[in-house]
């Protein structure tokens, strides 16, 4: 199957297709995501939460993602590889911002993603003019969680949602390819969706965005705490903790290794080999 570009999801968009997107960290997963044929890969910066165990995305930098961003892109997938730009990558200026976009494309992203509305027109403005396709931010902004008071429902009141809605049209006439809403009142994902000519990706922002995004580790329930828009399609954790459990009981009976998991060169050489340890050391172990 062709290689998914930004263009495929602006057709998507217009043809009324849904867009599918899921997060990925490492090698393996990104294989297993884009077998499963999703549209997205997208290296976020949850890899801080979700994988390094931190309590919250700005506690990572360029360092953690690129080291990342390279795991996924040695899987070669057909989805299109888009990389979040950590916190204080991009905010700093423009010219900061592509310097550090530049390293994501070289490290084997697609696209990359910034958090944020019209204060970041310039940013994302000056990145597609660079060559460098740009995913859009808008609603809930992890990274800015500590201005905000936490990690809230976003757009429950008409000024904040009238916010959002400027937002989205300050992104799409700055170039950007779509952008994700997330934690919005699904009545404000619909204006957004409704007025752009781009699409729209929703995390915990209702049905009604071009498409929907959500953690790996979320979907296949390796997550400690599951947020309560995002379903458990898989029981991983429990799996994976059964699967070690049976591991060490087996090691601990003597069940494993058992006959057919190793090789052995045959009784004659052991013997031979006892004997050129009692005549070198005196080893009566050996005897």
């Amino acid at each position: 199957m062709a290689k998914v570009t930004v263009q495929d999801f602006i057709k998507k968009k217009s043809r009324g297709e849904k867009i599918v997107m899921v997060t990925a960290y490492d090698y393996p997963t990104a294989k297993i995501v884009d077998e499963a044929g999703v549209d997205g890969i997208l290296v976020g910066d949850s890899v801080a939460m979700v994988v390094l165990g931190l309590d919250s995305t700005t506690r990572i930098g360029m360092a953690t993602i690129l080291h990342h961003l390279r795991a996924v892109a040695r899987a070669r997938p057909r989805a299109l590889l888009v990389a979040d730009m950590p916190f204080g990558s991009y905010e700093i200026s423009a010219e900061e911002a592509l310097r550090n976009a530049v390293k994501l494309i070289r490290a084997g992203a697609e696209a990359v993603k910034l958090e944020g509305g019209v204060e970041i027109f310039n940013i994302v403005e000056k990145l597609v003019k660079a060559g460098i396709p740009v995913m859009g931010h808008i609603g809930l902004n992890p990274q800015r969680a500590l201005v905000l008071g936490g990690y809230k429902l976003m757009g429950k009141k008409v000024e904040q949602a009238l916010k959002i809605i400027e937002d989205a049209k300050a992104l799409e006439e700055a170039g950007a390819f779509a952008i994700v809403i997330e934690h919005t009142v699904a009545e404000v994902a619909a204006e957004v969706t409704k007025r752009l000519k781009i699409p729209t990706i929703c995390i915990g922002s209702g049905p009604h965005c071009d498409g929907q995004i959500l953690v790996l580790h979320d979907i296949v329930g390796l997550s400690e705490q599951v947020p309560y828009f995002a379903k458990v399609y898989a029981d991983l954790r429990t799996a994976v903790r059964k699967a070690v459990e049976a591991f060490v009981n087996d090691v601990r009976s003597g069940r494993f290794p058992e006959e057919g998991r190793y090789r052995s060169a045959g009784e004659k050489f052991a013997e031979e080999l006892r004997a050129l340890l009692r005549e070198r050391y005196g080893d009566t172990r050996t005897r």
